[in-house]
């Protein structure tokens, strides 16, 4: 059983490195490989869609079709692709789960083997196999949050083209044209599925559930809703984005009000931390005892539950929605 389980530990990490190390030969030696791909899979999907609505895209997952077929019995694939999306990651899917299974499994046998601790090898693991994801996580936060400070000039320059007489979806492909990404983008995106058949209600609708804005919905549904009731949508876009302004200094004014809190709530998280590990290093037999004993591995992982669930209330008091 032991050997079993030595050879499995081997073996794992081995393939998951050799998958990685190919991907990344193919990046070296072709590095323009994925973004043709990229373009051709989207107008040749969208070619498909116009033809025949009820065919929907399929995503691939790996260059690898065994991989690719693995990847898709995930129950949650479908939401970790859209997570990629949204962090605009040049990488396929299926690069980052084989990076968490590789990173969680190389600290988990690394662990395990210093300490002689499975438990703590074991949240060790986790942690590692949680970097990608964490990674994936702040480009993706950062990039949204780049949408939003773009889209009230975005919304001035759709004002703007329709008063000078452009249609709407002039308008959109001229805000495309202006901006970098994340706007230009994806609306470059929605401006391609209109040329290729999508209605403009429908490809609004798919912007809107690819970027998490919640202003951009407001532009959604207002366009939508002007289409259907008539009015003057210069004027929609005009006070949208006047009010997106103005919501965007309510929020910055409750971040000064709120940064003392959040300052204090970083030195209430670091300070048991940094405790365990000053005493770790200079007095480690007295504090070696809550890392090999039973007991002491159960006061730490009531110590780790009490200050998540701190985290959280702190989190809760000093973060105000705008």
């Amino acid at each position: 059983m032991e050997i079993l389980t030595v050879a499995l530990a081997i073996f794992i990490p081995t393939v998951i490195f050799i998958e990685l190390l190919m991907y990344a030969r193919r990046i070296i030696v072709q590095p323009d490989r994925a973004t043709v791909k990229k373009r051709v899979k989207n107008l040749s999907a969208a070619r498909y869609h116009a033809a025949a609505p009820g065919i929907l895209r399929s995503e691939k997952f790996s260059d690898v079709p065994a991989l690719h077929r693995m990847i898709s019995l995930i129950p949650v694939v479908s939401d970790l692709e859209k997570f990629r999306k949204q962090a605009n990651a040049q990488y396929p899917l299926s690069v980052f789960i084989l990076s968490s299974a590789l990173a969680a499994i190389t600290v988990f046998a690394a662990i395990s083997q210093i300490t002689l601790n499975n438990g703590l090898a074991a949240l060790a693991g986790l942690a590692a196999g949680a970097v990608p994801w964490i990674y994936l996580y702040g480009r993706k936060t950062a990039r949204m949050k780049k949408f939003q400070r773009q889209l009230p000039e975005a919304l001035d320059l759709i004002a703007r083209s329709l008063k000078a007489g452009h249609a709407f979806t002039s308008g959109l492909k001229l805000t495309a044209d202006q901006f970098d990404d994340p706007l230009g983008t994806e609306f470059d995106e929605t401006v391609s599925e209109i040329n290729f058949g999508v209605s403009i209600s429908e490809a609004l609708k798919n912007l809107a559930n690819r970027v998490e804005c919640p202003d951009l919905r407001f532009f959604v549904v207002s366009v939508i809703l002007q289409r259907e009731t008539g009015g003057n949508l210069s004027e929609i876009m005009e006070n949208s984005a006047r009010l997106i302004r103005e919501r965007f200094k309510f929020y910055n004014h409750i971040k000064t009000l709120s940064a003392e809190g959040k300052f204090s709530a970083g030195v209430l998280i670091a300070i048991p931390v940094i405790v365990f590990l000053v005493l770790y290093v200079i007095n480690y037999e007295y504090m070696s005892i809550l890392v090999k004993e039973p007991a002491g591995n159960i006061m730490l992982a009531i110590s780790g539950v009490m200050i998540i669930i701190g985290i959280f209330i702190m989190r809760k008091i000093i973060n105000i929605k705008a």
